[in-house]
């Protein structure tokens, strides 16, 4: 029967993060924030992000205001002021949309949002809390601007300097939610200021008339009596840090001192994806160190200057960095360097699917051997984030897993759906950047069949290499039959599924069918995946977003490596994605040979 009911995709909880002019300096910053949200996304929470102005936007607004006499004029200068706030929230949102995310950005009018009081340093007082609901509902992160709100009398007010901070808690307190989130440039409260005392230490935790005096600006004063009177968990941190100091009741801790320094990273590949990761890598100089980066061709880098490039690959793992990660495609030939290193202890990243199913046992095997971290989120769906969520309801007892796996596969079939001949289709998905030259991977299920073979394992912890799985090509549909499927209420998409029955054994296929309109994986369109995963009570979980494309994969795979940087700068500790424990079970039941 086609999943059209008792569909879930309900999120673990609700974060409310904050990101101020200190962390968002430039435009370029948008990018590792969106990586910061990236992260609460992929562990399962809904997010509402309050930003505030590019830094400085605010202080040149109150300049102009004030070169045009605005003084006498506060509620004119209040609407003036936040227009910087206005223009840092679409461009977050941007930023979210470019990696994939739903991402849903929201002027204060549109939810209610009200404030009263002095129109320059107001204080909120309302919020229609079903209209923030319905757009929770409705998008991975909702963005809105903070400082800002409407006001009864005056249209318009702002909240004070720091408002940013008071938006972000009264946005806590209303949507019940676990917690805020306040990003700054330092990585908590400190005893003193850091960067004049050597000497100061970061506070775990904090009551909140202790960050009161021992903040020192860093937060609104407002936003911590707001804090207080709802007994709300504010948490201060640097973009990308694991810890942060915690304000709540209770008594406070001094941190122990952590020195570890940047962690080194080897780079081996820089396509488009690698080329986004490498990017994401130079915005994080404090956490990562990065080794010459391996390519092919060291002369069409003549004109990059954001690294050292070689096509040694002795010189890219140079010193033994702590951290590889592999961007070069292909199976056997990457797989030959990921297990060595695995195996003496470093830990790895890859977003490639065809190493991972084909030798997914053995790198495993590599992993444990070194004690190392092996992570691939990439691998299958982009920047879905469909392993983590597998990883979540294992015990729940996942028994069948079924998706649009493919987006140039995806791409091809829309096209025959327009009447496009199959040669056609597919040279407009090459021309778009959606197929490789010899696009058979895709239009012969090779690449869905990898995936699959994955999600099994992952899934069911039952080995399925992808050659055992059936696979029917794009080839067999024609224009004519495309055309008439969208006539008769149904469109054509490359579907593939697994299904755990009784005994371990596992049904897999990927197959081209003719699905209702209606069908839950029946509205991706181009590079966006939709997976549907089954528990063993009839439950469905709805996972969709772009599965392929530079920003999407480049997020998923540094999420990998941030997960795996702040388990190292914790001693170690395991990331919150650990691999799959091997399975005795092969895919028809039989116990695997040791």
């Amino acid at each position: 029967m086609d999943p059209q009911l008792n569909v879930s995709s309900a999120p673990k909880g609700l974060c409310v993060l904050k990101f101020g002019g200190s962390v968002l300096t430039s435009e370029a910053d948008y990018a590792a924030a969106g990586a910061e949200i990236y992260r609460h996304v992929r562990a399962g929470e809904k997010t509402i992000v309050i930003v505030s102005a590019l830094k400085g936007e605010t202080d040149q607004l109150l300049a102009q205001a004030d070169a045009n006499g605005g003084a006498p004029f506060p509620d004119i200068t209040a609407r003036l002021a936040r227009l910087g706030e206005f223009r840092s929230a679409a461009l977050m949102g941007l930023a979210l949309s470019r990696l994939g995310l739903k991402a849903k950005v929201l002027d204060p009018h549109e939810i209610g949002l009200m404030a009263e009081g002095d129109p320059m340093d107001a204080n909120l007082s309302e919020l229609d809390a079903e209209a923030l609901t319905g757009a929770l509902d409705e998008a991975d992160a909702v963005v809105l601007p903070g400082f800002t709100a409407c006001h009864a009398e005056h249209g318009a007010a702002t909240l004070g300097r720091g408002g940013t901070d008071l938006t972000a808690v009264f946005f806590a307190v209303k949507a019940s939610a676990n917690r805020v989130r306040l990003i700054k440039d330092v990585d908590g409260v400190y005893t003193d200021d850091p960067a004049k005392d050597p000497h100061a230490q970061r506070y775990d935790a904090l009551d909140y008339d202790q960050a009161m005096d021992a903040s020192r600006g860093l937060i609104q004063p407002k936003a911590i009596e707001a804090a207080k009177a709802a007994d709300l968990v504010v948490e201060v941190a640097a973009m990308g840090a694991r810890e942060a100091t915690r304000i709540a009741s209770g008594p406070a801790v001094i941190g122990r001192p952590r020195h570890r320094g940047p962690m080194k990273v080897a780079l081996l590949g820089c396509g488009a994806v690698g080329s986004g990761v490498l990017d994401h890598v130079l915005s994080h100089p404090e956490l990562f160190e990065l080794n010459p980066v391996l390519v092919r061709n060291v002369g069409a880098r003549a004109d990059d200057r954001r690294a050292v490039f070689t096509s040694d690959p002795h010189a890219a793992l140079a010193g033994e960095p702590d951290l590889v990660v592999e961007m070069m495609g292909g199976a056997d030939g990457p797989a030959s360097v990921m297990m060595p290193v695995l195996r003496n202890g470093q830990h790895v990243v890859t977003a490639n699917k065809a190493a991972v199913a084909k030798h997914y046992e053995a790198l495993h095997e590599a992993a444990k051997k070194g004690g190392a971290h092996l992570m691939y989120s990439a691998s299958v769906g982009g920047g879905v984030v469909v392993l983590e969520r597998l990883s979540e309801l294992k015990d729940q007892g996942v028994v069948a897993v079924e998706g649009v796996m493919n987006g140039t596969g995806n791409f091809i079939l829309d096209q025959l759906g327009k009447g496009r001949p199959f040669e056609e289709a597919v040279s407009e998905a090459q021309r778009m950047g959606f197929a490789e030259a010899d696009p058979s991977a895709d239009v012969d299920g090779h690449d869905a069949a990898d995936k699959l073979s994955i999600l099994i394992r992952e899934a069911f912890g039952v080995e399925l290499p992808p050659e055992k799985i059936a696979k029917q090509s794009l080839s067999e549909v024609s224009a004519k039959q495309a055309q008439d499927a969208l006539m008769s209420g149904k469109v054509f998409k490359q579907i593939g599924r697994c299904k755990l029955g009784a005994g371990g054994v596992v049904d897999a296929e990927v197959q081209v069918r003719a699905v209702p309109k209606e069908h839950a994986l029946a509205g991706a369109r181009n590079e966006e995946n939709r997976f549907l995963l089954t528990l063993s009570n009839g439950e469905v979980h709805a996972l969709q977003g772009k599965g392929a494309g530079r920003w999407p994969t480049a997020a998923a795979v540094f999420g990998d490596m941030m997960d795996i940087r702040r388990a190292w700068a914790c001693d170690g500790a395991a990331p919150a994605h650990a691999p799959s424990v091997r399975s005795p079970l092969r895919a028809d039941g039989a116990l695997r040979s040791a």
